[in-house]
C-alpha cells in the first residue's frame, strides 16, 4: 500500500508526472510542427507569422495560469532561477545569442532535436550528446570557471523580484489581486493581437498554443506545488522533490541533457538519482516516437555530407554553452521563464532571435 503523503511516493510520482506531461508534449509538437526556432525562421525567411503566433499563444495562456498559481498561492515562485532580484544580464544575453545560433547550425533547439531522436534520426541523437557535453563542461567544467569569473560577475540586483508584475507592485504597492488582474488583462491583449490575424482563426492553430501553455502551466502546479515539502525529513529543509538543484525547476531541456550524461556514465554512484529534467527528456522522445509512429513514416536519418556534419557539431557546443549560461533554452526561457514576465527570460528572448537571424543570413549567404 502507498503512503501517498510520503516523500518516496511523492518522489516517483512527480517523475511520472514529468513523463506523462512532456510526452504530451512532444506527440503535439511532432504532430503539429510546433518549433521556436520555427517560427522565428518562418518570420525572416517567408514573412509568416502563423507558428510565431502559435507560440505567444501558448506564453499567453501560460501567464494567466501562473498569474493564477501565485495568487491563490500555490506556488512559489520567488523559489524559481527566472525570478531572482540578481539579474544576470550579460550572461543571458551572450548565452542566448550563442544559443540562437547554435539552434539554426544544428537545425533546432535542444528540445526539437529530442524530438527527432524520437523519429529516428542519427544526426538528432549526435547533436544531443555533444551539446550535452558542452553543457557538462559548461555546468561545472572548464567553461564553468570562464563563465563565472566573466559574464556572471555582471548583473544588477533590484529591489523586489525581477519579474514585472513583483516590480510593479514594489513601485506601485497594488495588492495581490490587482496584479492578477493586470496579468490577466495583459495576457488578453496578446491573445487579442494573435487572432488579429484571420488567417490564424483555425482549430488547429487554438489547439497547438492552448496544449502547450496548459502543459507549462501543469508543470509548475507539479513541481511547485505537488513536488514541494515544506520540511524534508531528512534535511529539514524545505525541498522540491525530483529536481536537480532542490530549487523549482521547469521544463529545459540542455541542463537536463548534461544530467541524464552524469545519470548515466556515474549510473553506480547512489547519489545519482532520476530527475524530473532526466525523465522529461525521454518523454519528449517517446511521445514523438508515437506521434510518428501512429501517423507517419519512422525512419532512419543521417547527415549528408561532411560540412552538414560540421556545422550541427558547431551548432550543437553553441546550444550546449550557451543554454546554460542563459540559465535555459528556448524552452526554460522561451516558454517556461517568460511564464513569469522574468526580465532575464525576455532578454533570453531577444538573445535567441537576434541570434537566430544572425545565423540564418550566415547560411542564406553561404549556401
Amino acid at each position: 500500500m502507498f503512503n501517498l503523503s510520503s516523500p518516496e511516493t511523492i518522489y516517483y510520482l512527480v517523475l511520472c508526472g514529468s513523463f506523462s506531461i512532456t510526452l504530451i508534449l512532444g506527440y503535439i509538437m511532432q504532430r503539429t510542427n510546433f518549433c521556436t526556432m520555427g517560427a522565428i525562421s518562418d518570420y525572416f525567411l517567408m514573412g509568416s507569422l502563423t507558428r510565431a503566433r502559435q507560440w505567444i499563444l501558448a506564453i499567453a495562456v501560460s501567464i494567466i495560469g501562473v498569474g493564477a498559481l501565485r495568487y491563490f498561492q500555490l506556488v512559489v515562485l520567488e523559489d524559481s532561477i527566472y525570478v531572482a532580484p540578481k539579474v544576470l544580464w550579460l550572461s543571458v544575453l551572450v548565452g542566448s545569442l550563442m544559443f540562437g545560433i547554435g539552434m539554426v547550425f544544428a537545425s533546432g533547439c535542444a528540445g526539437r532535436n529530442l524530438m527527432r531522436v524520437g523519429s529516428g534520426s542519427i544526426r538528432a541523437l549526435v547533436v544531443v550528446i555533444v551539446a550535452g557535453i558542452f553543457a557538462q563542461m559548461t555546468l561545472r567544467g572548464v567553461f564553468a570557471v570562464i563563465r563565472v569569473n566573466t559574464v556572471d560577475q555582471i548583473f544588477f540586483t533590484l529591489p523586489s523580484n525581477q519579474d514585472v508584475l513583483s516590480l510593479l507592485d514594489h513601485a506601485l504597492h497594488l495588492g495581490p489581486l490587482a496584479i492578477f488582474l493586470l496579468t490577466i488583462l495583459l495576457s488578453l491583449g496578446v491573445i487579442a493581437w494573435v487572432f488579429s490575424d484571420k488567417k490564424f482563426w483555425t482549430l488547429e492553430n487554438c489547439l497547438i498554443g492552448l496544449f502547450v501553455g496548459f502543459c507549462i502551466i501543469s508543470f509548475w502546479l507539479l513541481v511547485g506545488n505537488f513536488a514541494f515539502l515544506e520540511e524534508d525529513p531528512n534535511t529539514l529543509e524545505k525541498a522540491y522533490l525530483a529536481t536537480n538543484t532542490n530549487r523549482l525547476e521547469m521544463v529545459s531541456f540542455v541542463a537536463p541533457i548534461a544530467y541524464l550524461l552524469d545519470y548515466l556514465t556515474l549510473y553506480s554512484d547512489a547519489s545519482k538519482k532520476l530527475t524530473l529534467g532526466i525523465v522529461s527528456i525521454f518523454g519528449m522522445m517517446f511521445g514523438s516516437f508515437l506521434a510518428v509512429k501512429f501517423h507517419q513514416d519512422w525512419r532512419w536519418q543521417g547527415f549528408t555530407s561532411l560540412s552538414d556534419l560540421g556545422r550541427h557539431l558547431i551548432g550543437a557546443a553553441l546550444m550546449g554553452v550557451g543554454g546554460v549560461t542563459a540559465l535555459g533554452c528556448t524552452f526554460g526561457q522561451g516558454l517556461s521563464g517568460i511564464s513569469t514576465l522574468s526580465i532575464s527570460s525576455i532578454i533570453a528572448i531577444a538573445g535567441f532571435i537576434i541570434g537566430a537571424y544572425t545565423a540564418l543570413k550566415y547560411l542564406e549567404k553561404n549556401n
